[in-house]
């Protein structure tokens, strides 16, 4: 039968390509179904980046287990993919005795959790780490790590591809129905066909469930907003640095961030609200952002911001509740078949590939899973030029012209590299996946100079006609037509 799996995963997020990828290791009939037009379209792309070490989730939990577990094992995992990874460490800054109290109950925490090398440092330890950054002391991480949440999630959905795996995008699901033990999902226009749905559909899984005849649970979106800072910030931070969280309605403060390019993150706030789809920032909060930034690192000015974004936290606890929740992975105890990733909020990144673990155990346990024995483990992604030698760039630029033409002046990018970004497997032909797959765009002008570039190449080189070329796919159109 056409459109007809073993299993379905609803979701193409951080976890969901880690389970795509993960249950692609057997001889199984595996789909992706994602109603965005790219991979990490959600919460998945709009994160911290952080690799976080396992100290701040309750002990026992699902989450402070599969945390410590997918941070000890994210390095090797980055390897395989070809993925950007830095371990940092992470200091948690206490400003009063309140937070020195703070600051024992996470080091109890983290090693209750089994969360290695905490330790304690002095003002003047904190100092000698990061120079610009105040506090009387702080909780040294050393096992916190970033990483770049976007080639991640893209490097999971490309080996699994490769290891035969389908994905569909721009497809919706609508419904969901069971006949003689097997799923019809309708999405997209079209119905599909399971024995097994991998529910990882984020701020949505609840709605997911519901089709499939679980109504058990409730997400409550919690947004929370960043600012990005321009490369020449770099200089005053190494590593993320967190004040010590308050109680409150599921955040972890106000922090800094470096990413693995060289910007700074500062957020994010952490508030809830009602639409699940509001990505917008506001005045208020980002002001508020930016002071409590200011206080935890003095030489950041205004004018170093290049942007801001939001993302959305899927948290099974309400605003009345405040806090986090526990991650639910499990076969729905109502549908048989059905199995339940609900409530993956951060350290959901951390703990992805922990999870498709889980859910290949789930699937084991009910059936004999059968490994391929040519399952590809390695993933090389596009070549980032500007890391390149002199000798190597020469070499390169001979071999392919394209490599001596610079499209993205800003991060260096080339015309080879936005070309690979626009051949990607996945076929994603969207603005915004060039962006998050070769970096082009994400400069102090933010694509002023080179988006023309961009859609020339695409138009040119491929011709797609100017009017198709969106940003996010579907209703994301930015020409009508040309004026001359």
């Amino acid at each position: 039968m056409e459109n007809c799996f073993d299993v379905i995963i609803i979701g193409a997020g951080a976890v969901g390509c880690a389970v795509a990828r993960e249950l692609s290791r057997y001889k199984l009939n595996i789909a992706v179904l994602e109603k965005e037009s790219d991979v990490a379209a959600g919460t998945s792309g709009r994160n911290s980046a952080v690799v976080h070490a396992g100290f701040n989730n309750k002990p026992g939990s699902l989450m402070a287990k599969l945390c410590v577990e997918g941070n000890l094992g994210f390095e090797k995992v980055c390897e395989e993919l070809d993925v950007p990874y830095k371990k940092t460490g992470k200091l948690v800054v206490a400003f009063d005795e309140e937070d020195l109290k703070g600051i024992e109950k996470l080091m109890d925490t983290g090693k209750k959790n089994g969360v290695p090398g905490l330790t304690f440092i002095n003002a003047e330890q904190v100092k000698n780490l990061e120079p610009y950054v105040g506090g009387i002391g702080a909780m040294l991480s050393p096992n916190t790590a970033i990483t770049s949440p976007f080639l991640y999630t893209v490097a999971l959905a490309e080996n699994a591809w490769e290891n035969g795996v389908k994905f569909y995008f721009n497809t919706e699901v609508f419904g969901i129905s069971k006949q003689k033990g097997k799923f019809r999902i309708s999405a997209g226009g079209r119905h599909y066909y399971c024995r097994y749905i991998v529910n990882s559909a984020g701020l949505y899984s609840d709605k997911i469930s519901s089709m499939a005849g679980d109504k058990n649970y409730k997400i409550y979106p919690c947004r929370g907003q960043y600012y990005i800072l321009d490369k020449r910030t770099s200089k005053f931070l190494n590593m993320p640095v967190y004040p010590v969280p308050k109680p409150g309605i599921g955040g972890l403060g106000v922090h800094l961030t470096p990413t693995v390019e060289g910007n700074i993150l500062i957020g994010p706030s952490a508030e809830y609200i009602k639409t699940k789809s509001d990505y917008s920032v506001t005045r208020d909060v980002m002001n508020q952002l930016f002071k409590e930034a200011k206080e935890l690192l003095p030489p950041i000015e205004m004018k170093d911001v290049i942007g801001n974004y939001s993302g959305i936290r899927s948290k099974l606890v309400g605003p009345k509740v405040g806090g986090f929740g526990d991650f639910v992975i499990k076969e729905s105890e109502v549908v048989e078949g059905l199995i339940q990733l609900i409530g993956i909020e951060s350290p959901g990144l951390t703990a992805s590939v922990p999870i498709a673990k889980r859910v290949r155990d789930i699937i084991g346990n009910k059936e004999d899973l059968i490994e391929k024995p040519d399952f590809i483990g390695q993933r090389k992604g596009i070549v980032e030029f500007r890391k390149l030698s002199n000798d190597e760039k020469d070499r390169l630029i001979k071999e392919c012209p394209e490599y001596g033409e610079v499209v993205c002046r800003c991060e260096h990018i080339t015309k080879k590299e936005i070309m690979d970004a626009i051949e990607n497997p996945l076929g994603v032909r969207t603005l915004a996946g060039i962006k998050y797959r070769a970096r082009a765009m994400m400069g102090r002008c933010q694509g002023g100079y080179c988006l023309t570039r961009i859609v020339e190449i695409i138009t040119k080189e491929y011709g797609l006609p100017v009017e198709d070329v969106t940003l996010r796919g579907k209703n994301s159109k930015l020409f009508t037509g040309r004026v001359k």
